[in-house]
């Protein structure tokens, strides 16, 4: 299934990932990390970095912890680095990424309900769809805040559905990271990858109904699939209709 078969298959809800999909807030985030690693003197290469991407709060302080050692002060460094990206949304360098307003029109238009399931604090959900400019566009936003456990648990997916009052199955989720396609796979839903700042791997083509270079290529397909439809439905009109003059 794909993005161009929404109707097609009944889906009953689409469920976005925030970051890195609908706004361009991992860029920031890994420029925030490289100043705070600059400021407090230690090492933070990119492979680190990245490795942050799509991953809860408290994952994130494992994931530091362990680089750093448990000595270093990782909530402080966490915490810098959520100040300096802050502070680049705060100057509007935040931006919706390609597509991502089309794709909201578009479900709009289809009548579907939408949410997002992000791993961000609620806090840091609403200054970032707030600066994108996306606060309004949705039914239900669903945060770290709201579950037991971030992705890559299902929990976010699982909720925003219930929210919905959809069934998990006829859901279709948008991720850009690795752990948002696994936690929308094992709540059992059709997911499409579009990836950011981490490539598509073997487990993401098989995880994934569909890999897309962006949002905007989901909205191109399925109007490309519109237009086939509508062609072949005025095909059979034509070819089905009496002629006007009894023949």
């Amino acid at each position: 299934m794909g993005a161009g078969s929404m109707k097609m298959f009944d889906v009953e809800a689409v469920i976005f990932d925030m970051d890195g999909l609908l706004v361009d807030t991992e860029r920031l985030a890994i420029q925030g990390l490289a100043k705070a690693a600059l400021e407090m003197d230690v090492d933070a290469p990119d492979v680190f970095c990245r490795s942050l991407i799509g991953v809860s709060a408290d994952a994130c302080l494992d994931l530091a912890a362990r680089h750093f050692g448990e000595l270093f002060d990782s909530p402080g460094f966490l915490t810098l680095a959520s100040t300096h990206s802050a502070d680049l949304i705060a100057q509007g360098l935040l931006e919706p990424k390609p597509g991502a307003l089309e794709m909201l029109d578009y479900v709009d238009r289809l009548g579907i309900p939408k949410a997002v399931a992000t791993s961000s604090s609620r806090e840091k959900a609403l200054l970032h769809l707030g600066a994108g400019g996306f606060l309004d566009r949705f039914q239900h936003i669903v945060t770290r805040d709201d579950v037991a456990n971030g992705k890559p648990l299902p929990d976010l997916y699982l909720c925003a559905a219930a929210r919905l009052h959809a069934n998990p199955r006829a859901c279709l989720a948008f991720e850009d990271s690795y752990n948002g396609v696994r936690a929308a796979h094992a709540a059992g839903m059709p997911v499409i990858m579009v990836p950011d700042l981490l490539p598509a791997t073997m487990e993401m083509h098989e995880k994934a109904c569909m890999i897309l270079p962006d949002l905007l290529a989901a909205c191109r397909i399925e109007l490309r699939r519109m237009q086939r439809r509508k062609s072949i439905v005025a095909g059979s009109v034509r070819a089905t209709a009496p002629a006007l003059d009894g023949r």
